[in-house]
């Protein structure tokens, strides 16, 4: 079927019945989760920051658990906190009562999610952390039902309406549990000081892993620099730059700092003026100080202030000297672009 022909199939007074139902569903989850919010002065702030400390304090990870939707939730919230630098992995309810409860070490808190609070599957998890001093944390709706008696601290979300029409597919309530976890996820990166480079090192793959890539491990270095005294001649600089392939130039000082930037732009404009043997102080461009970036900085701080600038090489300095430089192509490359 011709693809344009597919997308005006559905007949007027169902297009608008469907779109209905698609604002429904964002306004029931955007409420849901102004519930949430509204709750945070209620006492549910309170109770995100006991748990962030609580896990802080434990010395062990976080052992996630959830049965059905609430499950693949959970699945989710600690594949945040592994990625983010809390040891985390979930254990499945049923499994765990197989043997699985063997993954819960001594200092491990267990995240327990369940909207009714009496999914039948959690029961057994639920005595192993009263047997063994695990503590245990709830992520519920019903403060008095077998988990939320149970737990040690309570996430007690508001109970919400769900957007599935016939008001039971769990749709709202996966929303606010998983924005739960990622509350919790966010409190504890930022208390420990995770930063981009570490959280590379958990995502040294795709276009994430690509982004968050170093300057200093994409640049050119040592004999690749193109690079000219002050005072030296237009025609050195065109050699230079013509050898190295890059465009630029970079104008140094005698104590090696750069000073400024030759570019093509330069050379055509002098050459527009009447070429003549002039010095590249008189051709570079004005940028004071020129466009440059620490080898520290991220690649895909590079591109952004490569794109801003509307260049196509940047210089790499420490301490004002120059030690690299990149092209906006070693970007391509890599996949930051």
């Amino acid at each position: 079927m011709n693809k344009a022909k597919a997308q005006h199939i559905m007949a007027e007074p169902e297009r608008k019945t469907a779109l209905s139902r698609i604002r429904h569903t964002i306004d029931t989850e955007i409420n849901g989760l102004s519930a949430m919010r509204a709750a945070l002065d209620l006492g549910l702030a309170d109770k995100f920051l006991a748990s962030v400390q609580a896990i802080e304090q434990s010395g062990g990870g976080v052992v996630v658990t959830g049965m059905g939707k609430s499950g693949h939730i959970g699945r989710k919230i600690a594949a945040t906190f592994a990625s983010t630098g809390t040891h985390s992995h979930f254990v499945h309810p049923a499994e765990a009562s197989h043997g699985d409860l063997g993954m819960i070490a001594p200092q491990d808190v267990v995240l327990a999610l369940s909207w009714s609070g009496e999914a039948l599957e959690l029961a057994n998890i639920i005595n192993y952390t009263s047997r063994f001093g695990n503590k245990l944390i709830a992520i519920t709706s019903k403060p008095g039902s077998a988990l939320g008696r149970a737990a040690d601290i309570g996430l007690f979300l508001p109970d919400a309406e769900e957007a599935c029409p016939n008001g039971l597919a769990p749709t709202t309530s996966t929303t606010m549990q998983l924005v739960a976890g990622d509350i919790l996820a966010v409190l504890l990166l930022e208390r420990r000081g995770f930063s981009a480079l570490d959280f590379r090192r958990y995502h040294p793959g795709g276009k994430l892993g690509a982004q968050l890539l170093t300057v200093g491990q994409l640049m050119h270095t040592g004999s690749e620099l193109p690079l000219i005294s002050q005072g030296a001649l237009l025609s050195q600089a065109v050699v230079e730059m013509t050898s190295k392939r890059f465009g630029i130039a970079g104008v140094i000082d005698e104590s090696g700092i750069l000073v400024g930037v030759l570019t093509d732009g330069d050379l055509r404009r002098a050459f527009q003026a009447g070429f003549h043997d002039m010095t590249v102080d008189e051709a570079m461009g004005r940028q004071h100080p020129p466009h440059t970036i620490l080898t520290s900085g991220m690649a895909a701080q590079a591109l952004a202030h490569m794109s801003d600038a509307k260049i196509t090489c940047i210089f790499v300095v420490e301490d004002r000297k120059p030690v690299g430089v990149l092209h906006i192509h070693d970007l391509l490359r890599a996949g930051v672009a």
